[in-house]
């Protein structure tokens, strides 16, 4: 029986997506892998296999006759799709991109308002997020929107169309799809007005409320413009639409009112780009929008395009292979540069610059800008010093040593001479550091001079007598300014006829700075060459990243920072950025390579701080932050991207498969757990790049490092990642250890059937990497209670008469971890106990004993914290009652709570059945 099922296939020719479907062979079906493989700790490339009938030579690349002509090769995108279970509203976060209907009447709401939008979007993203709103801020017609930014859900108003007002609330931990609303009293009925926010899985509710109501003193209004009423609005100064989904969205006059505009994407046919939705609200999509109702299965590039033909030459075909963006990332991919030699060109009034990264055979440091001739460079080590988190090796000076470098003329109007240096020490006696030329100024000079007595900056004339002069000779920056990497920045200022000549120093790891200054009558200059010599007491500098600016000071304060702040964050690699972080700018710095969304589970738990980020691909450096932070890093369906789940994704997940061992095709064989020890870690020793190490060590259980029957002996593991502090390795040690000695057996395969259980669908294409299932009705062979996994990656296949997901899993239940308060994830168990005496099959009082302690809550005092669970040699008891007031106490029990009925003998360990575990 053929497989009822719309399936598409499309490739990229030229810039236009070509529906490729009838070329299809169906006897080959669609194969398609992504994630890991046998839990893999690492994502492999997706990978998508197809066979295409080729008797027309329409896919042969080299084929002159084929309408594909020079227009398809090797990396040829393609895509293919499944109609899905509805339709959506599909948006790419630009401001071409979304839904309009024109204001009328009903739209122009003053009073109590109530907006609601169901999306699947990355709630957290850093950027802003419109949702739907009357807004446009160009003519002052705002008055009303809803909008994200950064994990908040903001509602914007404005009482006279110009100025706005606004609430927000930080989300929760949702899933991708998900409801979100809020209203807005205008007037409480007690002098002010009170907003407040809501989530829910769908816009059917239930609703949750989110945080308290925000209230404020002084009634409100919404100003009733002439703006239309859009999803994704794109006329909001500095505010971006939505990227991603958008399936329905309400607006309501009042609170729980009317319903005035309810755009409903979830019914329509793929295409639509007109409608009048259920409020009479007549819609219009526009050119960078769609209506869709296509569920992605794999987006790739086509490696390869391989010809084949039977003898007789009638048959032609070719067998595809295509795959996902990481494949191209991976190979032949040059190391991204020092975050200092990336990030200092992108500064505008950059004039002239010399990274000094030039290999130790080098004799001039060469410049990035046309027009700037090499550093000339004598006396140096080439290359001689790393340590500098934002810099690949850099020079030391010898003795004697000099620099000398040529700057296109700046203009007079102010500017800046900025370098990264580490200074082993102080020299007893007045020592250059740097200086700079300048022209058309009574200073000719600018010299900064170190020593024990102070740091000091000097106006030298033509002469190179002193103009100006001031010796900076407190003991905290004289401190700062050697036996550490410091910025080294000369810059100027002008006013009335005053030029104000600075010197600044910031001690890159504790981020403090110093500021010296001095001034003189006359004019600011324009700088045309940096030169410094040094000697003895110089010798071992190190020094790098020379940059000249044509910008002045930020103001004329005293206290004035420089003009130009590009290598603030970039000197030290930034330190100290949480791996999310990193993720997010690489991906805003590599643009053009690939994209990369990120998902926050708990905005209240940041992903890891990572230590510098040193050279290297730009994959290799999104793999050190997905390792650094323990989550998931794979490639998107949809698109040619990158999706980062962090690590707080992974823990207490809800179910997004739930499946059922004895229904038809939702579970077919094979189903064969694995107690291997493929991932098995029982002593594991994490080490911090540059810094020190944690271990730990599993010292007792059935997965411990004692010996057989004790344990299985030692399996250690040896680590090192890019962390912030030493603090970190010791609990990531931990948690490693906790994830590699979970004593459960793992699921290398769970099989589901899609063709013989079609409402299992919407939850497959729902599914991703990392999520959570579960198979209830396990064999009677197995352990009790559900099977509960995580999927870590799946192989599908699509055909005419097959739809199967095989997918590989791992435990979800170490990702189970403790929350606050919860009545079952909140519980802390014993530090151990066991039965007193034994109890029978059937017993209902049973006796414990607690050792060391503590011993268990008793019902008398603690009522509400009743009934928990408890598991004794695998049976599973609810407690109802406790009494005792020692370490020997007595249970009051419900029975075989998950089915087993047996007997147990005196010392039989008895624990929490959901102990709270620290997350990491």
């Amino acid at each position: 029986m053929a497989l009822s099922v719309d399936r598409r296939t499309e490739i990229q020719v030229g810039t236009t997506w070509t529906v490729i479907s009838d070329d299809v062979r169906e006897k080959d079906p669609v194969v398609i892998e992504r994630g890991a493989k046998n839990e893999s700790a690492k994502t492999a490339p997706a990978k998508m296999t197809l066979t295409l009938n080729n008797r027309h030579g329409r896919y042969s690349p080299r084929n002159p006759l084929s309408p594909y002509y020079g227009l398809i090769g090797r990396n040829t995108p393609i895509r293919f799709s499944v109609r899905g279970p509805e339709s959506y509203l599909q948006l790419d976060g630009t401001t071409a991109a979304y839904a309009r209907t024109p204001d009328v009447a009903a739209l122009d709401i003053t009073g109590d308002l109530d907006i609601r939008a169901e999306a699947t979007l990355d709630w957290y993203a850093t950027s802003v997020q419109t949702l739907i709103g009357k807004w446009v801020s160009a003519t002052a017609q705002r008055s009303y929107l809803l909008r994200l930014e950064a994990g908040l859900l903001t509602l914007n108003w404005s009482p006279t169309g110009t100025g706005f007002l606004f609430a927000q609330q930080v989300l929760p931990a949702m899933p991708r799809r998900a409801a979100v609303r809020a209203t807005l009293d205008v007037d409480n009925g007690a002098g002010g007005w009170t907003a407040t926010f809501y989530w829910a899985e769908t816009m059917a509710g239930p609703w949750t409320q989110i945080g308290l109501p925000v209230t404020v003193a002084g009634v409100t209004n919404v100003y009733a413009g002439t703006a239309p009423l859009e999803v994704a609005p794109v006329q909001g100064t500095g505010w971006a639409p939505a990227r991603g989904r958008v399936h329905r969205a309400e607006v309501r006059a009042g609170i729980g009112g009317t319903v005035v505009a309810s755009p409903d994407m979830r019914a329509m046919a793929e295409g639509t780009t007109s409608w009048a939705d259920s409020a009479g609200r007549t819609w219009t999509v526009s050119a960078g929008a769609r209506i869709s109702d296509r569920e992605y299965r794999f987006t790739g590039e086509i490696t390869s395009w391989p010809v084949e033909w039977d003898v007789s030459g009638s048959d032609v075909w070719v067998s595809i292979e295509a795959a996902g963006v990481t494949r191209r990332l991976g190979q032949g991919q040059k190391a991204l540069q020092s975050t200092l030699r990336r990030r200092v060109p992108s500064d505008p009034d950059l004039i002239a610059y010399w990274p000094m990264e030039d290999g130790d055979g080098a004799t001039a440091a060469y410049s990035p800008l046309p027009g700037v001739r090499p550093l000339v460079l004598d006396g140096w080590d080439m290359a001689a010093d790393d340590s500098l988190g934002g810099a690949d090796a850099l020079p030391k000076t010898k003795n004697p040593a000099s620099l000398r470098g040529t700057v296109p003329r700046s203009s007079s109007s102010g500017w800046q001479t900025e370098c990264v240096f580490f200074l082993p020490s102080m020299p007893a006696a007045q020592t250059e550091i740097l200086r700079v030329q300048v022209a058309g100024s009574a200073m000719r000079t600018a010299v900064v001079y170190a020593s024990t007595a102070g740091v000091r900056i000097e106006a030298q004339d033509s002469a190179g007598d002193v103009l100006a002069t001031f010796l900076y000779a407190d003991a905290a920056p004289i401190a700062d300014f050697a036996g550490k990497w410091n910025r080294l920045a000369i810059y100027t200022a002008g006013s009335g006829g005053t030029c104000y000549l600075y010197v600044s120093w910031r001690d890159i790891a504790a981020n403090s700075r110093w500021i010296a200054r001095t001034n003189f009558v006359g004019a600011q200059g324009a700088v045309t060459g940096v030169m410094a010599t040094h000697g003895a007491g110089t010798v071992g500098l190190v020094l790098g990243h020379l940059a000249v600016f044509d910008i002045p000071a930020a103001s004329t304060a005293s206290n004035a920072a420089p003009g130009s702040l590009v290598f603030s964050g970039a000197d030290d690699g930034f330190n100290g950025e949480s791996a999310i972080n990193r993720m997010s700018r690489l991906a805003l710095e590599e643009a053009a390579q690939v994209s990369v969304t990120t998902i926050d589970g708990d905005l209240n738990i940041l992903s890891t701080a990572m230590g510098p980020q040193r050279p290297g691909t730009l994959l290799a450096l999104l793999d050190e932050a997905a390792a650094s932070d323990g989550g998931i890093l794979y490639e998107a369906r949809d698109s040619l991207g990158l999706i980062y789940r962090d690590r707080t994704t992974l823990y207490n997940q809800r179910i997004g498969l739930a499946l059922d061992y004895t229904a038809p095709g939702e579970v077919p064989p094979p189903l064969r757990p694995v107690p291997d020890d493929q991932q098995l870690r029982n002593d594991v020793t994490v080490t911090r790049r540059g810094g020190s190490a944690g271990r730990a060590v599993r010292e007792s259980g059935p997965l411990s490092v004692q010996p057989p029957p004790l344990g299985v002996g030692p399996y250690d593991e040896a680590v090192t990642l890019s962390l912030y502090t030493d603090d970190q390795p010791q609990p990531i040690a931990e948690w490693r250890v906790h994830l590699g000695s979970w004593d459960e057996e793992r699921y290398p395969t769970i099989t589901v059937w899609l063709h013989a259980a079609p409402h299992l669908v919407p939850a497959v294409l729902g599914l991703e990497i990392g999520d959570r299932l579960t198979i209830d009705n396990p064999p009677p062979w197995q352990p009790p209670g559900p099977i509960d996994q995580h999927m870590r990656g799946y192989t599908e296949r699509i055909g005419a008469v097959e739809w199967s997901l095989a997918m590989n899993c791992s435990p979800a239940g170490p990702w189970t971890v403790g929350v606050v308060e919860d009545p079952v994830l909140g519980r802390a168990d014993t530090d151990g106990c066991t039965l007193t005496a034994g109890i029978t099959a059937t017993a209902t009082s049973v006796a414990v004993t607690s050792s060391p302690g503590p011993r268990w809550i008793t019902s008398a005092v603690f009522p509400a914290m009743f009934p928990f669970d408890v598991t004794v040699g695998g049976e599973v008891m609810r407690v109802t009652a406790c009494t005792g007031t020692g370490l020997a106490q007595t249970l009051t029990v419900t029975r075989s709570v998950n089915g087993i009925v047996k007997a147990h003998s005196a010392g039989t360990p008895l624990s929490l059945t959901h102990p709270m575990r620290a997350a990491l």
